[in-house]
């Protein structure tokens, strides 16, 4: 491949900009599933997750039904077991987790747990075979803005106890569910972004809509253990949580997610992942909407520590991009 000139600078810096906004709107949508749980409280975790991504499965079939011989046409059992897998790790597993840690542990402290994402995904990102971008070194003063943004959240949810179970061992597994969402967050970050640049010729709308395909079927097979024991949920309850699920597959799930692949496509993977950052900036924004109350001082000051951090992990790499292609 022929070197790139001072031209190509300014079209890398347009597709750099497209990603940075990709990734805010899939924040955006993705914060919505933190009301979730508060909203389907009386549902179980695994009810919450089956019927979502059952919904979701659903939506992305019918999409992809009048293309499906050319959408997957080059997707083979190696992909779709891939596709498998992506979907227990960022949607069902991780899922599951995030509404047992909510109902557990608090909106706030998951929130800021799961918020660890960008700082796990950069670090992997700097020690995994994508190297492109500013060295680990040079993305520190970024991972420490957002890190002290969380503290300052968490120091301020522990002062005035919101959203934290009564019980110690309830809080206790609800943030050791969270911290096992961060973990299958930042696995499927990771793997989603190599699958991705691995199968350039599979558009990442098409790849969002295949990962939707395959965890419907795998939510297909938890319905009876989900839904053996129903609960004395009337005709209001169970309208309210199939509403609340097909939102969830819409919105969060279909298009949220081809916003993640559009953004893991143009940018970086240790830039992807701070973009996921954004998903904690709304879910705490939403959840000050859910509680019609204001940001206090401390989370207004941990909002502002994360979107630096965003913008200054972002003009690393536009620095980074074009001194490398200059001359």
């Amino acid at each position: 491949m022929s070197p790139s000139t001072p031209a190509d600078t300014p079209r890398r810096e347009a597709h750099l900009a497209r990603g940075v906004w990709s990734g805010v709107a899939a924040g955006a949508l993705w914060g919505l599933v933190f009301l979730a749980p508060q909203l389907l409280a009386a549902f179980t975790p695994l009810q919450q997750a089956v019927a979502r991504y059952l919904a979701y499965g659903l939506l992305a079939l019918v999409v992809l039904l009048p293309r499906w011989r050319a959408a997957t046409s080059h997707v083979g059992a190696t992909e779709w077991w891939a596709l498998v897998r992506l979907s227990l790790l960022g949607n069902l597993v991780y899922f599951v987790l995030l509404a047992r840690a909510i109902h557990s542990a608090g909106g706030a402290a998951t929130a800021l747990i799961v918020g660890l994402v960008p700082v796990v995904v950069t670090v992997a990102s700097v020690f995994a075979r994508n190297r492109r971008g500013p060295s680990l070194r040079a993305l520190a003063g970024p991972c420490v803005l957002s890190v002290l943004g969380m503290v300052l959240v968490a120091i301020d949810a522990m002062h005035a106890g919101r959203g934290m179970a009564t019980g110690q061992a309830g809080r206790a597994l609800g943030l050791l569910c969270a911290a096992g969402a961060l973990l299958s967050w930042s696995a499927y970050s990771v793997v989603n972004a190599r699958w991705l640049a691995r199968r350039p010729d599979i558009s990442g709308r098409d790849w969002s809509l295949l990962t939707g395909v395959a965890t419907g079927g795998v939510a297909l097979l938890l319905v009876i253990p989900a839904f053996a024991v129903a609960g004395g949920h009337g005709a209001g309850d169970w309208l309210r949580f199939w509403g609340v699920s097909a939102a969830l597959a819409l919105f969060a799930s279909v298009i949220g997610n081809a916003f993640w692949n559009r953004a893991s496509r143009l940018l970086p993977l240790s830039l992807a992942g701070q973009m996921i950052v954004f998903e904690t900036v709304f879910a705490l924004l939403y959840g000050f909407l859910w509680e019609l109350r204001l940001p206090s001082l401390l989370e207004l000051l941990a909002i502002a520590c994360l979107i630096a951090g965003v913008l200054w992990c972002a003009s690393l790499h536009a620095s980074h991009v074009a001194p490398e292609h200059a001359g």
